[in-house]
């Protein structure tokens, strides 16, 4: 006689979050205010989950044969909350109701601090480590085309999640010590060790599309936006230590500006 199988039943697949919404109209409650609702408690217990896409709104409201309008409407309350945010035609992405990390750009902070004083653990996985010589990064730098950098790629986390991608370049002229330091936590501190502590730096922003690469390491299942930025970094005398493109995740990072007359 066989033993019983101890295979587990399929699990079988979840519905569309669609069949989970019920609006009625035998209730004094807006058919928007219903779908507001409603779309958030799926965010709220996860069923809809940050970075996943909402149908845009005439398709939504095809399928739950309502008006376009009341759609929009409830659309609009959730980006205003923070929940949703616009991608045109495409739809809407989910941006949870986990808090943002609002960073601030007051003074000049590493990746490491940064998490810190925002409540976070940062640690940081090296992809790429070497002595390189590039023409293009001696030119940014100012020093000749022999010049030797340090070249860094790193995946920075906070909490175990990945938070950025970051390519960056130092000046070995001034810290050669750094070609064999421990770059596991901050570089910037082990900079100061070194006694070339960065004074002050030039930083843009801008709007990127993720690579597939940076999709991956990020968990995204299709490009999101995403912020770059880069980054001149100097020491006491003025000369440029660093220069690091990072590529940080736009759906749960911010930057926050004070700005005095």
């Amino acid at each position: 006689m066989s033993p019983p199988s101890t295979t587990a039943p399929p699990v079988p697949p979840k519905p569309p979050f669609q069949d989970l919404l019920e609006l009625r109209d035998d209730t004094a409650k807006p058919l928007y205010q219903q779908l507001e609702d409603q779309l958030t408690q799926l965010i709220d217990d996860g069923t809809l989950p940050p970075g996943m896409t909402l149908p845009a709104e005439r398709q939504l409201a095809e399928r739950l044969k309502i008006s376009r309008a009341t759609v929009q409407r409830s659309y609009n309350a959730l980006r205003e909350r923070k929940l949703l945010s616009a991608q045109g035609r495409l739809g809407s992405i989910v941006q949870g109701t986990g808090p943002r990390l609002h960073s601030g750009m007051d003074r000049l902070k590493g990746f490491t601090e940064e998490m810190r004083d925002l409540g976070r653990v940062p640690s940081t996985r090296i992809l790429e480590r070497e002595v390189v010589t590039d023409r293009s990064i001696a030119s940014i730098f100012g020093r000749p085309s022999h010049a030797r950098f340090l070249k860094l790629v790193r995946v920075r986390s906070g909490d175990g999640k990945p938070m950025s991608r970051e390519v960056a370049w130092y000046n070995l002229e001034r810290a050669p010590d750094l070609a064999q330091a421990d770059l596991s936590g901050s570089v910037y501190a082990m900079l100061a060790t070194l006694g070339v502590p960065l004074v002050y730096c030039d930083q843009t922003i801008e709007a990127a599309e993720p690579t597939g690469e940076e999709c991956a390491i990020f968990g995204f299942d299709r490009p999101l936006p995403c912020l770059l930025i880069k980054r001149r970094s100097f020491g006491e005398d003025g000369d440029m230590l660093e220069y690091v493109e990072g590529l940080f995740r736009g759906d749960t990072y911010t930057y926050k500006l004070s700005l005095r007359i």
